[in-house]
């Protein structure tokens, strides 16, 4: 991780979303640094149960059930931040973002990057955005799957034919060539053999009961919406780059009026990235665990520098030795 390497040029800090969740993350970066031990603790106080030890400890089936695997991961990506930052400090370096953007869940830890909320506001949140997501997915159960390889008009007509079999959509534009798809069980898997059948260089069922960023979550959405109309926002400091349309976000109400959709409209991060490309961000940092986000910006742009800066390689540097004068 070499912060110098830079230079002058625009950076973007773009956050990891929701499967990126795995157990021990963390763990070494809060052994190693005091400004993650303090977000650990401030996110256990705040929810009321050590949430730092489901993700040093697991097990995962509790740590991947969305309720949890929200908190969780905004949590530990809070907590790589301040660790960088703590380290920028020390070293009498200043890495400032010139946009920042998250994928999906991955958007919070952007408006908490922003100023634009707290972090205990943003844990409050995604819990009951978890719980909202989860009661919704009880009540009508679907899922998600990647398609790889396909453009997307093909995917679109795809789409178009399992859709008489039950409710499905795009949900996310992950990067070119590769699509998710979400919907009801039976139109998901229609749609998954027709993607075979044209071509796909992959088709894989994600580990997820909920059908995110489709029809199905339309109770969950206005159920959210509700509560995104009653929280307080500030301008963001940094422009915040949305999901849902991968314009810039520069107002409080610009942001309310995304969050209120966030969670049924698909993720167009292809758009997110290409924005911040157009608008001069030569170098794109992942903060986070995982570098799922790393890969797909690499596919989008090969313009661009892109480092993953999850809370593993985090903690190596910080444990690293400081090399003599």
């Amino acid at each position: 991780m070499d912060e110098a390497a830079f230079g002058a040029r625009p950076v973007a800090f773009v956050f990891p979303g929701q499967g990126s969740q795995h157990v021990g993350m963390g763990k070494a970066l809060n052994e190693v640094s005091e400004a993650a031990r303090r977000v650990f603790k401030q996110a256990d106080e705040v929810l009321g149960f050590a949430l730092s030890r489901l993700c040093f400890e697991g097990p995962a089936q509790e740590l991947d059930d969305t309720v949890n695997a929200q908190p969780a991961i905004l949590t530990v990506s809070i907590a790589c931040l301040h660790a960088l930052r703590e380290r920028w400090h020390s070293t009498g370096q200043s890495v400032a973002p010139g946009y920042v953007a998250g994928h999906s869940l991955g958007e919070f830890t952007a408006l908490v990057a922003a100023d634009v909320i707290d972090f205990e506001t943003a844990l409050r949140l995604v819990r009951e955005r978890g719980r909202l997501m989860k009661e919704s997915g009880d009540a009508r159960p679907g899922g998600m799957a990647a398609i790889l390889g396909l453009d997307r008009p093909v995917v679109e007509e795809l789409v178009r034919q399992a859709s008489a079999t039950g409710v499905i959509t795009i949900a996310n534009a992950n990067s070119p060539g590769q699509l998710v798809i979400s919907g009801e069980a039976a139109a998901l898997e229609l749609a998954m053999r027709l993607a075979r059948e044209r071509g796909a260089r992959g088709v894989r069922r994600l580990p997820i009961t909920i059908a995110s960023h489709s029809p199905l979550m339309a109770r969950a959405a206005v159920q959210f919406a509700e509560l995104v109309a009653h929280l307080p926002l500030r301008q963001p400091r940094v422009p915040v780059v949305a999901n849902i349309t991968g314009q810039i976000l520069t107002s409080a109400e610009d942001v309310r009026r995304e969050l209120a959709d966030h969670i049924l409209r698909p993720v167009q991060w292809t758009s997110s990235v290409v924005e911040m490309v157009a608008r001069g961000s030569a170098a794109f940092l992942e903060i986070g665990p995982g570098q799922v986000l790393s890969g797909l910006i690499r596919r989008i742009s090969q313009e661009v520098a892109v480092v993953s800066l999850n809370d593993g390689e985090i903690a190596r540097t910080l444990a690293a030795p400081t090399p003599a004068p």
